[in-house]
Formats: C-alpha cells, structure tokens, sequence
C-alpha cells in the first residue's frame, strides 16, 4: 500500500508539474543613457517585486523579458515589436517616461496587449485607448498639487515656469501647473522654454532673476534641473524651486550638491512613511537583502507595477489571455501596494495620493501626504 501511495503522489506532482508554464511579461526600462538613473531602480522593484511573487496561484512560472529602450523612442517602439512578436509576452511593464511609454502603449494598443506604466504621468498617454493602464498619478493631479501648496501653504503668488519643450511629460505637467495655479489666483509672469541636451543655462537664470518671482517650477528631469540650480547659484538667484517626480531620485541630489538644498518636489512614495501592510513588508525584505536603510519611490511603483499584473493574471482562468488580464486590470480597486492604495478605472488611470518633499542635508525629506 505504501509503494502505491508513492507512486500516486509521485504521478500526480509529475503531472502538476506536466501542466505548469513559464508565461512571459515584458518590460520596457531605460538602462542605459540619460534615463538610466530611472530606468535601473524601477526595474530593481519589478526584478524584487518578482523575486517575493515568482509564480501564480496555478503554479505557472512568470518569467521577465527585459528590453533596455536606453531612453529612446525608437528602441522603445522595436523593443515592445519584439517582446510581443517574438518573446509572446502576455503583458509588458513600462515604459518609464511619457514619450516612451507612448511608444509602447501605441504598438500594445494595436496587438491587444496590456501595459502599466509604473510612472509615467503624462494626461493624454491613455486616452482612446483600451489597453494602456498605469499605477501612477497623472500629471493633472500633481500639477494642482504643487499649484496649491505653493499658493496655500507657503502663501506664494508669482512664478517662473521653465519647461523642456522636448518632453510631453514637462509639456503636460506645465501646462496643469500653470492652470492650477492661475485657478488659485496665483500668477505667471515668465514662461521660458528649454530642450532636453542643453547645458548652458546662463540666460534663463538670468531671465528668472530679472523676472524676480516668488518661485520657480521646473516641470523636467533631473539632468536640466541640477544644472540650472548650480548655474542659479552661481549669479546669487535664490528662490524656492519647485518641481514634479522628474528629479525623484538621489541621482538629482548629488549632480546638484548643495545647490538643491531646500528643492521641493512631488513624488509617489516616502519610506519613512509607508502607507500600507504591504509596504512595511516589502521595505523590511528589501531592507534585509539590499541593506539599505531608505528606498526610492521608483522602486516601489516598479513593484506595484508587476504586482497589479500579477493580481489581474490571478483572477483570470487562463493567465495567458492578454484580453482578460487587461481587464481585471481595469477592475482594480482598494489595491494595497507597496506605494499606497492603488484604485484603477475604466480607462487604466490610477487614484492615489501624492507626497511632497524638501532636500535638507543631502536627503529627500517627508512633508506631507496629498490625497485626491
């Protein structure tokens, strides 16, 4: 009875083990080139994120196909042509900013295969379409928020806004800046335009200072940013600065120096004030495997990114059928991720708050936590 005991479990693991698949996900993360400073630590979520959570509840194996879109929209279109042509990937994560998730979102809409951006933030990215989906707030949202901090909280009313005419992400988030704040009786008095590259920034510190604003919002990322705050410093303009989740990461703390002390900015997540269960879980394993005592919202949208797909494949019968995981994508709610509650509606956009921090000593500082 005992051999036949033995050979019954071992007929029925071997033929569990017979039906388990490894299904692919793709992701789409800059590497390399300028984004790389993004693209590196959200995929470090995606990559922990899957280390915790390997498999499904079927016993299926996920496994992650990573494309290094180096930051371009190019790459970024052939890498998703790739991952779903060839790798026959389920879902992808990412891109990282707006213009290159656009890309991905564009080719997925057209293959019906379902996207979360972890945090690209541009307004338009999901309209019209059905299949792009985003764990992220939008730009409108955090646009209003530093609008009326700015006005109510710190009582400022005149701003200089600097806007990298190259990115749709700084386009949008100017513009909801400027609508916020001019809704909140604040004013503008000088719009200046700049493109990603540019390195001399002698005359738009020059132009800020001539201008004499209460504050300045740069709605770009942190490679401009660091470089304008050193060369403000430079001519003796010191004004409160202001901008959105582009400068979101230690890199733009130390291209700056001393120069961003006291810099503000938007951003998802703040470790030293972990919102959900989960949360406080996953700092503590991160903290245990990587040692570090602080960890960068990135990493936590990249892991609420590949943990709302593993969630939507979960509750589908078949976790290959891209149609149904999109979805039950569509259909989250109440979510308790790593960087908060996460609520996603008809059309893939998430409802969730949002933290302001302030540089202080070489640190991204907790202030406060905005809810919608």
């Amino acid at each position: 009875m005992r051999k036949l005991a033995v050979l019954a479990t071992s007929v029925a693991l071997l033929a569990s083990s017979s039906y388990a698949k490894e299904i692919n996900v793709g992701v789409v993360m800059a590497m390399s080139g300028p984004l790389a400073a993004y693209g590196q630590t959200c995929n470090e979520g995606i990559e922990f994120a899957h280390s915790l959570q390997p498999t499904l509840k079927n016993g299926d194996t996920i496994k992650l196909v990573l494309v290094d879109n180096k930051g371009d929209k190019v790459e970024s279109a052939n890498g998703t042509t790739r991952l779903i042509s060839s790798d026959k990937v389920v879902g992808i994560l990412g891109a990282l900013t707006s213009t290159n998730t656009s890309q991905v979102m564009a080719i997925s809409e057209k293959k019906q295969i379902p996207v979360i951006a972890p945090v690209a933030t541009n307004d338009k990215l999901t309209e019209q379409k059905s299949f792009a989906n985003r764990v992220c707030f939008t730009d409108s949202f955090q646009g209003a928020v530093v609008a009326n901090y700015a006005t109510k909280d710190l009582k400022l009313k005149t701003a200089v806004v600097v806007v990298d005419q190259a990115q749709v992400y700084s386009l949008g988030l100017a513009k909801a800046f400027t609508d916020a704040f001019k809704k909140a009786g604040g004013k503008i008095l000088k719009d200046i335009k700049v493109s990603s590259g540019d390195k001399d920034f002698k005359a738009v510190v020059s132009q800020i200072k001539t201008a004499n604003p209460d504050f300045v919002f740069l709605p770009m990322y942190h490679p401009e940013v660091s470089m304008i705050t050193r060369q403000a410093k430079q001519i003796g303009l010191i004004k409160p600065m202001f901008s959105g989740d582009g400068v979101a990461n230690q890199t733009f703390i130390d291209l700056g120096g001393d120069s961003v002390e006291g810099y503000m900015f938007t951003d998802f997540f703040d470790y030293s004030a972990p919102p959900t269960q989960r949360s406080k879980d996953f700092i503590a394993a991160y903290s245990a495997k990587t040692g570090k005592q602080d960890m960068n919202s990135f990493v936590a949208l990249g892991a609420d990114a590949y943990n709302v797909m593993v969630d939507a494949m979960n509750r589908c019968a078949n976790p290959e059928d891209s149609i149904c995981i999109n979805n039950e994508i569509k259909k989250t709610q109440g979510y308790e991720g790593v960087s908060g509650v996460i609520n996603i509606d008809k059309n893939g956009n998430a409802t969730r708050s949002a933290v302001i921090k302030v540089i202080k000593d070489g640190k991204a500082v907790y202030k406060s936590t905005v809810n919608p």
